[in-house]
């Protein structure tokens, strides 16, 4: 149904309960999503932001029940992603008169991905507005939030922030605020969301952030393109402001990937050293955790620790994925190590290391690798490690 988020602003989208993969296989969204559309009825009206192929004519009937979805006069298409875009064909054939409105590299994606349809096309930029009647649609260009057409509108009279892809979460609820489900739920789900999609923008984030703030601009209420709207804005604010600050607590991630079983007995006693000083600490095996949640746990904890077998003179290949992703992802003010075992070579741990370094991650100085099994001796010398590394972690 149709659900009122301010006046005269209403959410029109769809729920996508079965989803479990985004952007290709690289983001588990294991508890599906949504596709947000917003519709601004006035004296002319708005649709904000589309939603994915296959769920064009649930959205336009959600239209119907407010407006005559064939009366739209604007659409805004705040990001050409196909997830956010992928009805457009389908609105701009009901209402073939509307003017589609994007920021200039908008139009260039959006012409990639559909060609020339003779659709009438206004490029906005920062301060552009939109008179509606009562309501204007103030534009805010937020390049790299996360594709370079990124942008934001803004309804000064509802103070309601449309900003697309920032703020969201991949989660499916027949709720639609934030506050009416669990805070832990929404908070761990748009953390994940930062971490696997927004981290390696964190300095755009803060920038953006603060370039809002000197626009005093008011906002009671922040309406993502995914997930649950924001009554209380300030809550994920202030979270993306500590995320993209690299904001911590003193936890440690434990990552790992074996062959025969020799690596996660070490994996094993570094979690034992680091859970001797008290520290908090998860331990995941690759390939069977899933790589976007080791992500979205790494996102608030400050060390990192990774191990893998060798393979081929080099590290296995789910751990080689992993720590391709962590690079892409560049985490902010993380310590880390690498360890693991081997039988002829042990080349992996500098390639882990190396690898590590490229991410941003701070190395502490280590030699945590044993030839086949570990010994006893061995396996003790990894507690102590674990120990130490806990304490330097809880120094941070």
């Amino acid at each position: 149904m149709e659900i009122k988020i301010a006046e005269d602003v209403y959410w029109v989208g769809a729920i996508d309960w079965d989803v479990r993969t985004f952007h290709g296989y690289t983001y588990t969204t294991h508890r599906g999503t949504t596709y947000n559309a917003y519709l601004v009825l006035d004296e002319k009206v708005a649709l904000v932001d589309t939603v994915n192929v296959g769920f064009g004519q649930e959205m336009l009937k959600r239209i119907g029940k407010l407006s005559d979805p064939t009366q739209i006069d604007y659409l805004v298409a705040n990001h050409g992603e196909m997830d956010h875009s992928g009805a457009i064909p389908e609105v701009m054939k009901t209402a073939p008169q509307a003017k589609l409105v994007c920021s200039k590299k908008g139009e260039q994606t959006l012409r990639q991905y559909f060609g020339d349809q003779g659709w009438d096309i206004t490029v906005v930029g920062t301060g552009d507005e939109i008179k509606l009647g009562q309501k204007t649609l103030r534009f805010i260009e937020a390049p790299m939030l996360h594709w370079p057409d990124s942008m934001f509108t803004y309804i000064p009279q509802v103070a309601l922030l449309l900003p697309n892809d920032a703020f969201g979460q991949h989660l499916a609820t027949s709720q639609r605020f934030a506050d009416e489900v669990d805070e832990c739920l929404v908070l761990g789900e748009a953390a994940k969301y930062y971490a696997n999609i927004l981290w390696p923008f964190s300095s755009l984030v803060i920038k953006k952030i603060k370039e809002i703030e000197r626009m005093g601009l008011e906002i009671a209420t922040i309406a993502p393109s995914h997930g649950l709207t924001w009554r209380n804005p300030r809550q994920i604010i202030e979270a993306y402001l500590r995320w993209a600050q690299g904001g911590a607590e003193p936890r440690v991630v434990v990552v790992y990937e074996t062959m025969w079983g020799s690596t996660r007995h070490i994996a094993h006693a570094l979690v034992e050293g680091i859970q001797q000083e008290g520290v908090e600490v998860s331990l995941y095996a690759l390939p069977t955790s899933d790589r976007s949640d080791v992500i979205a746990d790494l996102l608030e904890a400050r060390g990192i620790l990774v191990g893998s077998s060798v393979h081929n003179n080099d590290m296995l290949l789910n751990m080689a994925a992993f720590l391709e992703d962590l690079k892409g992802l560049k985490p902010i003010g993380k310590i880390g190590a690498a360890f693991g075992s081997y039988g002829w070579g042990s080349r992996a741990i500098p390639h882990m290391e190396e690898k590590l370094r490229q991410a941003g991650v701070e190395l502490v100085e280590a030699d945590l690798s044993s030839q086949f099994a570990p010994d006893e001796d061995e396996l003790e010398h990894y507690i102590e490690f674990g120990q130490d590394f806990a304490r330097k972690v809880k120094e941070r």
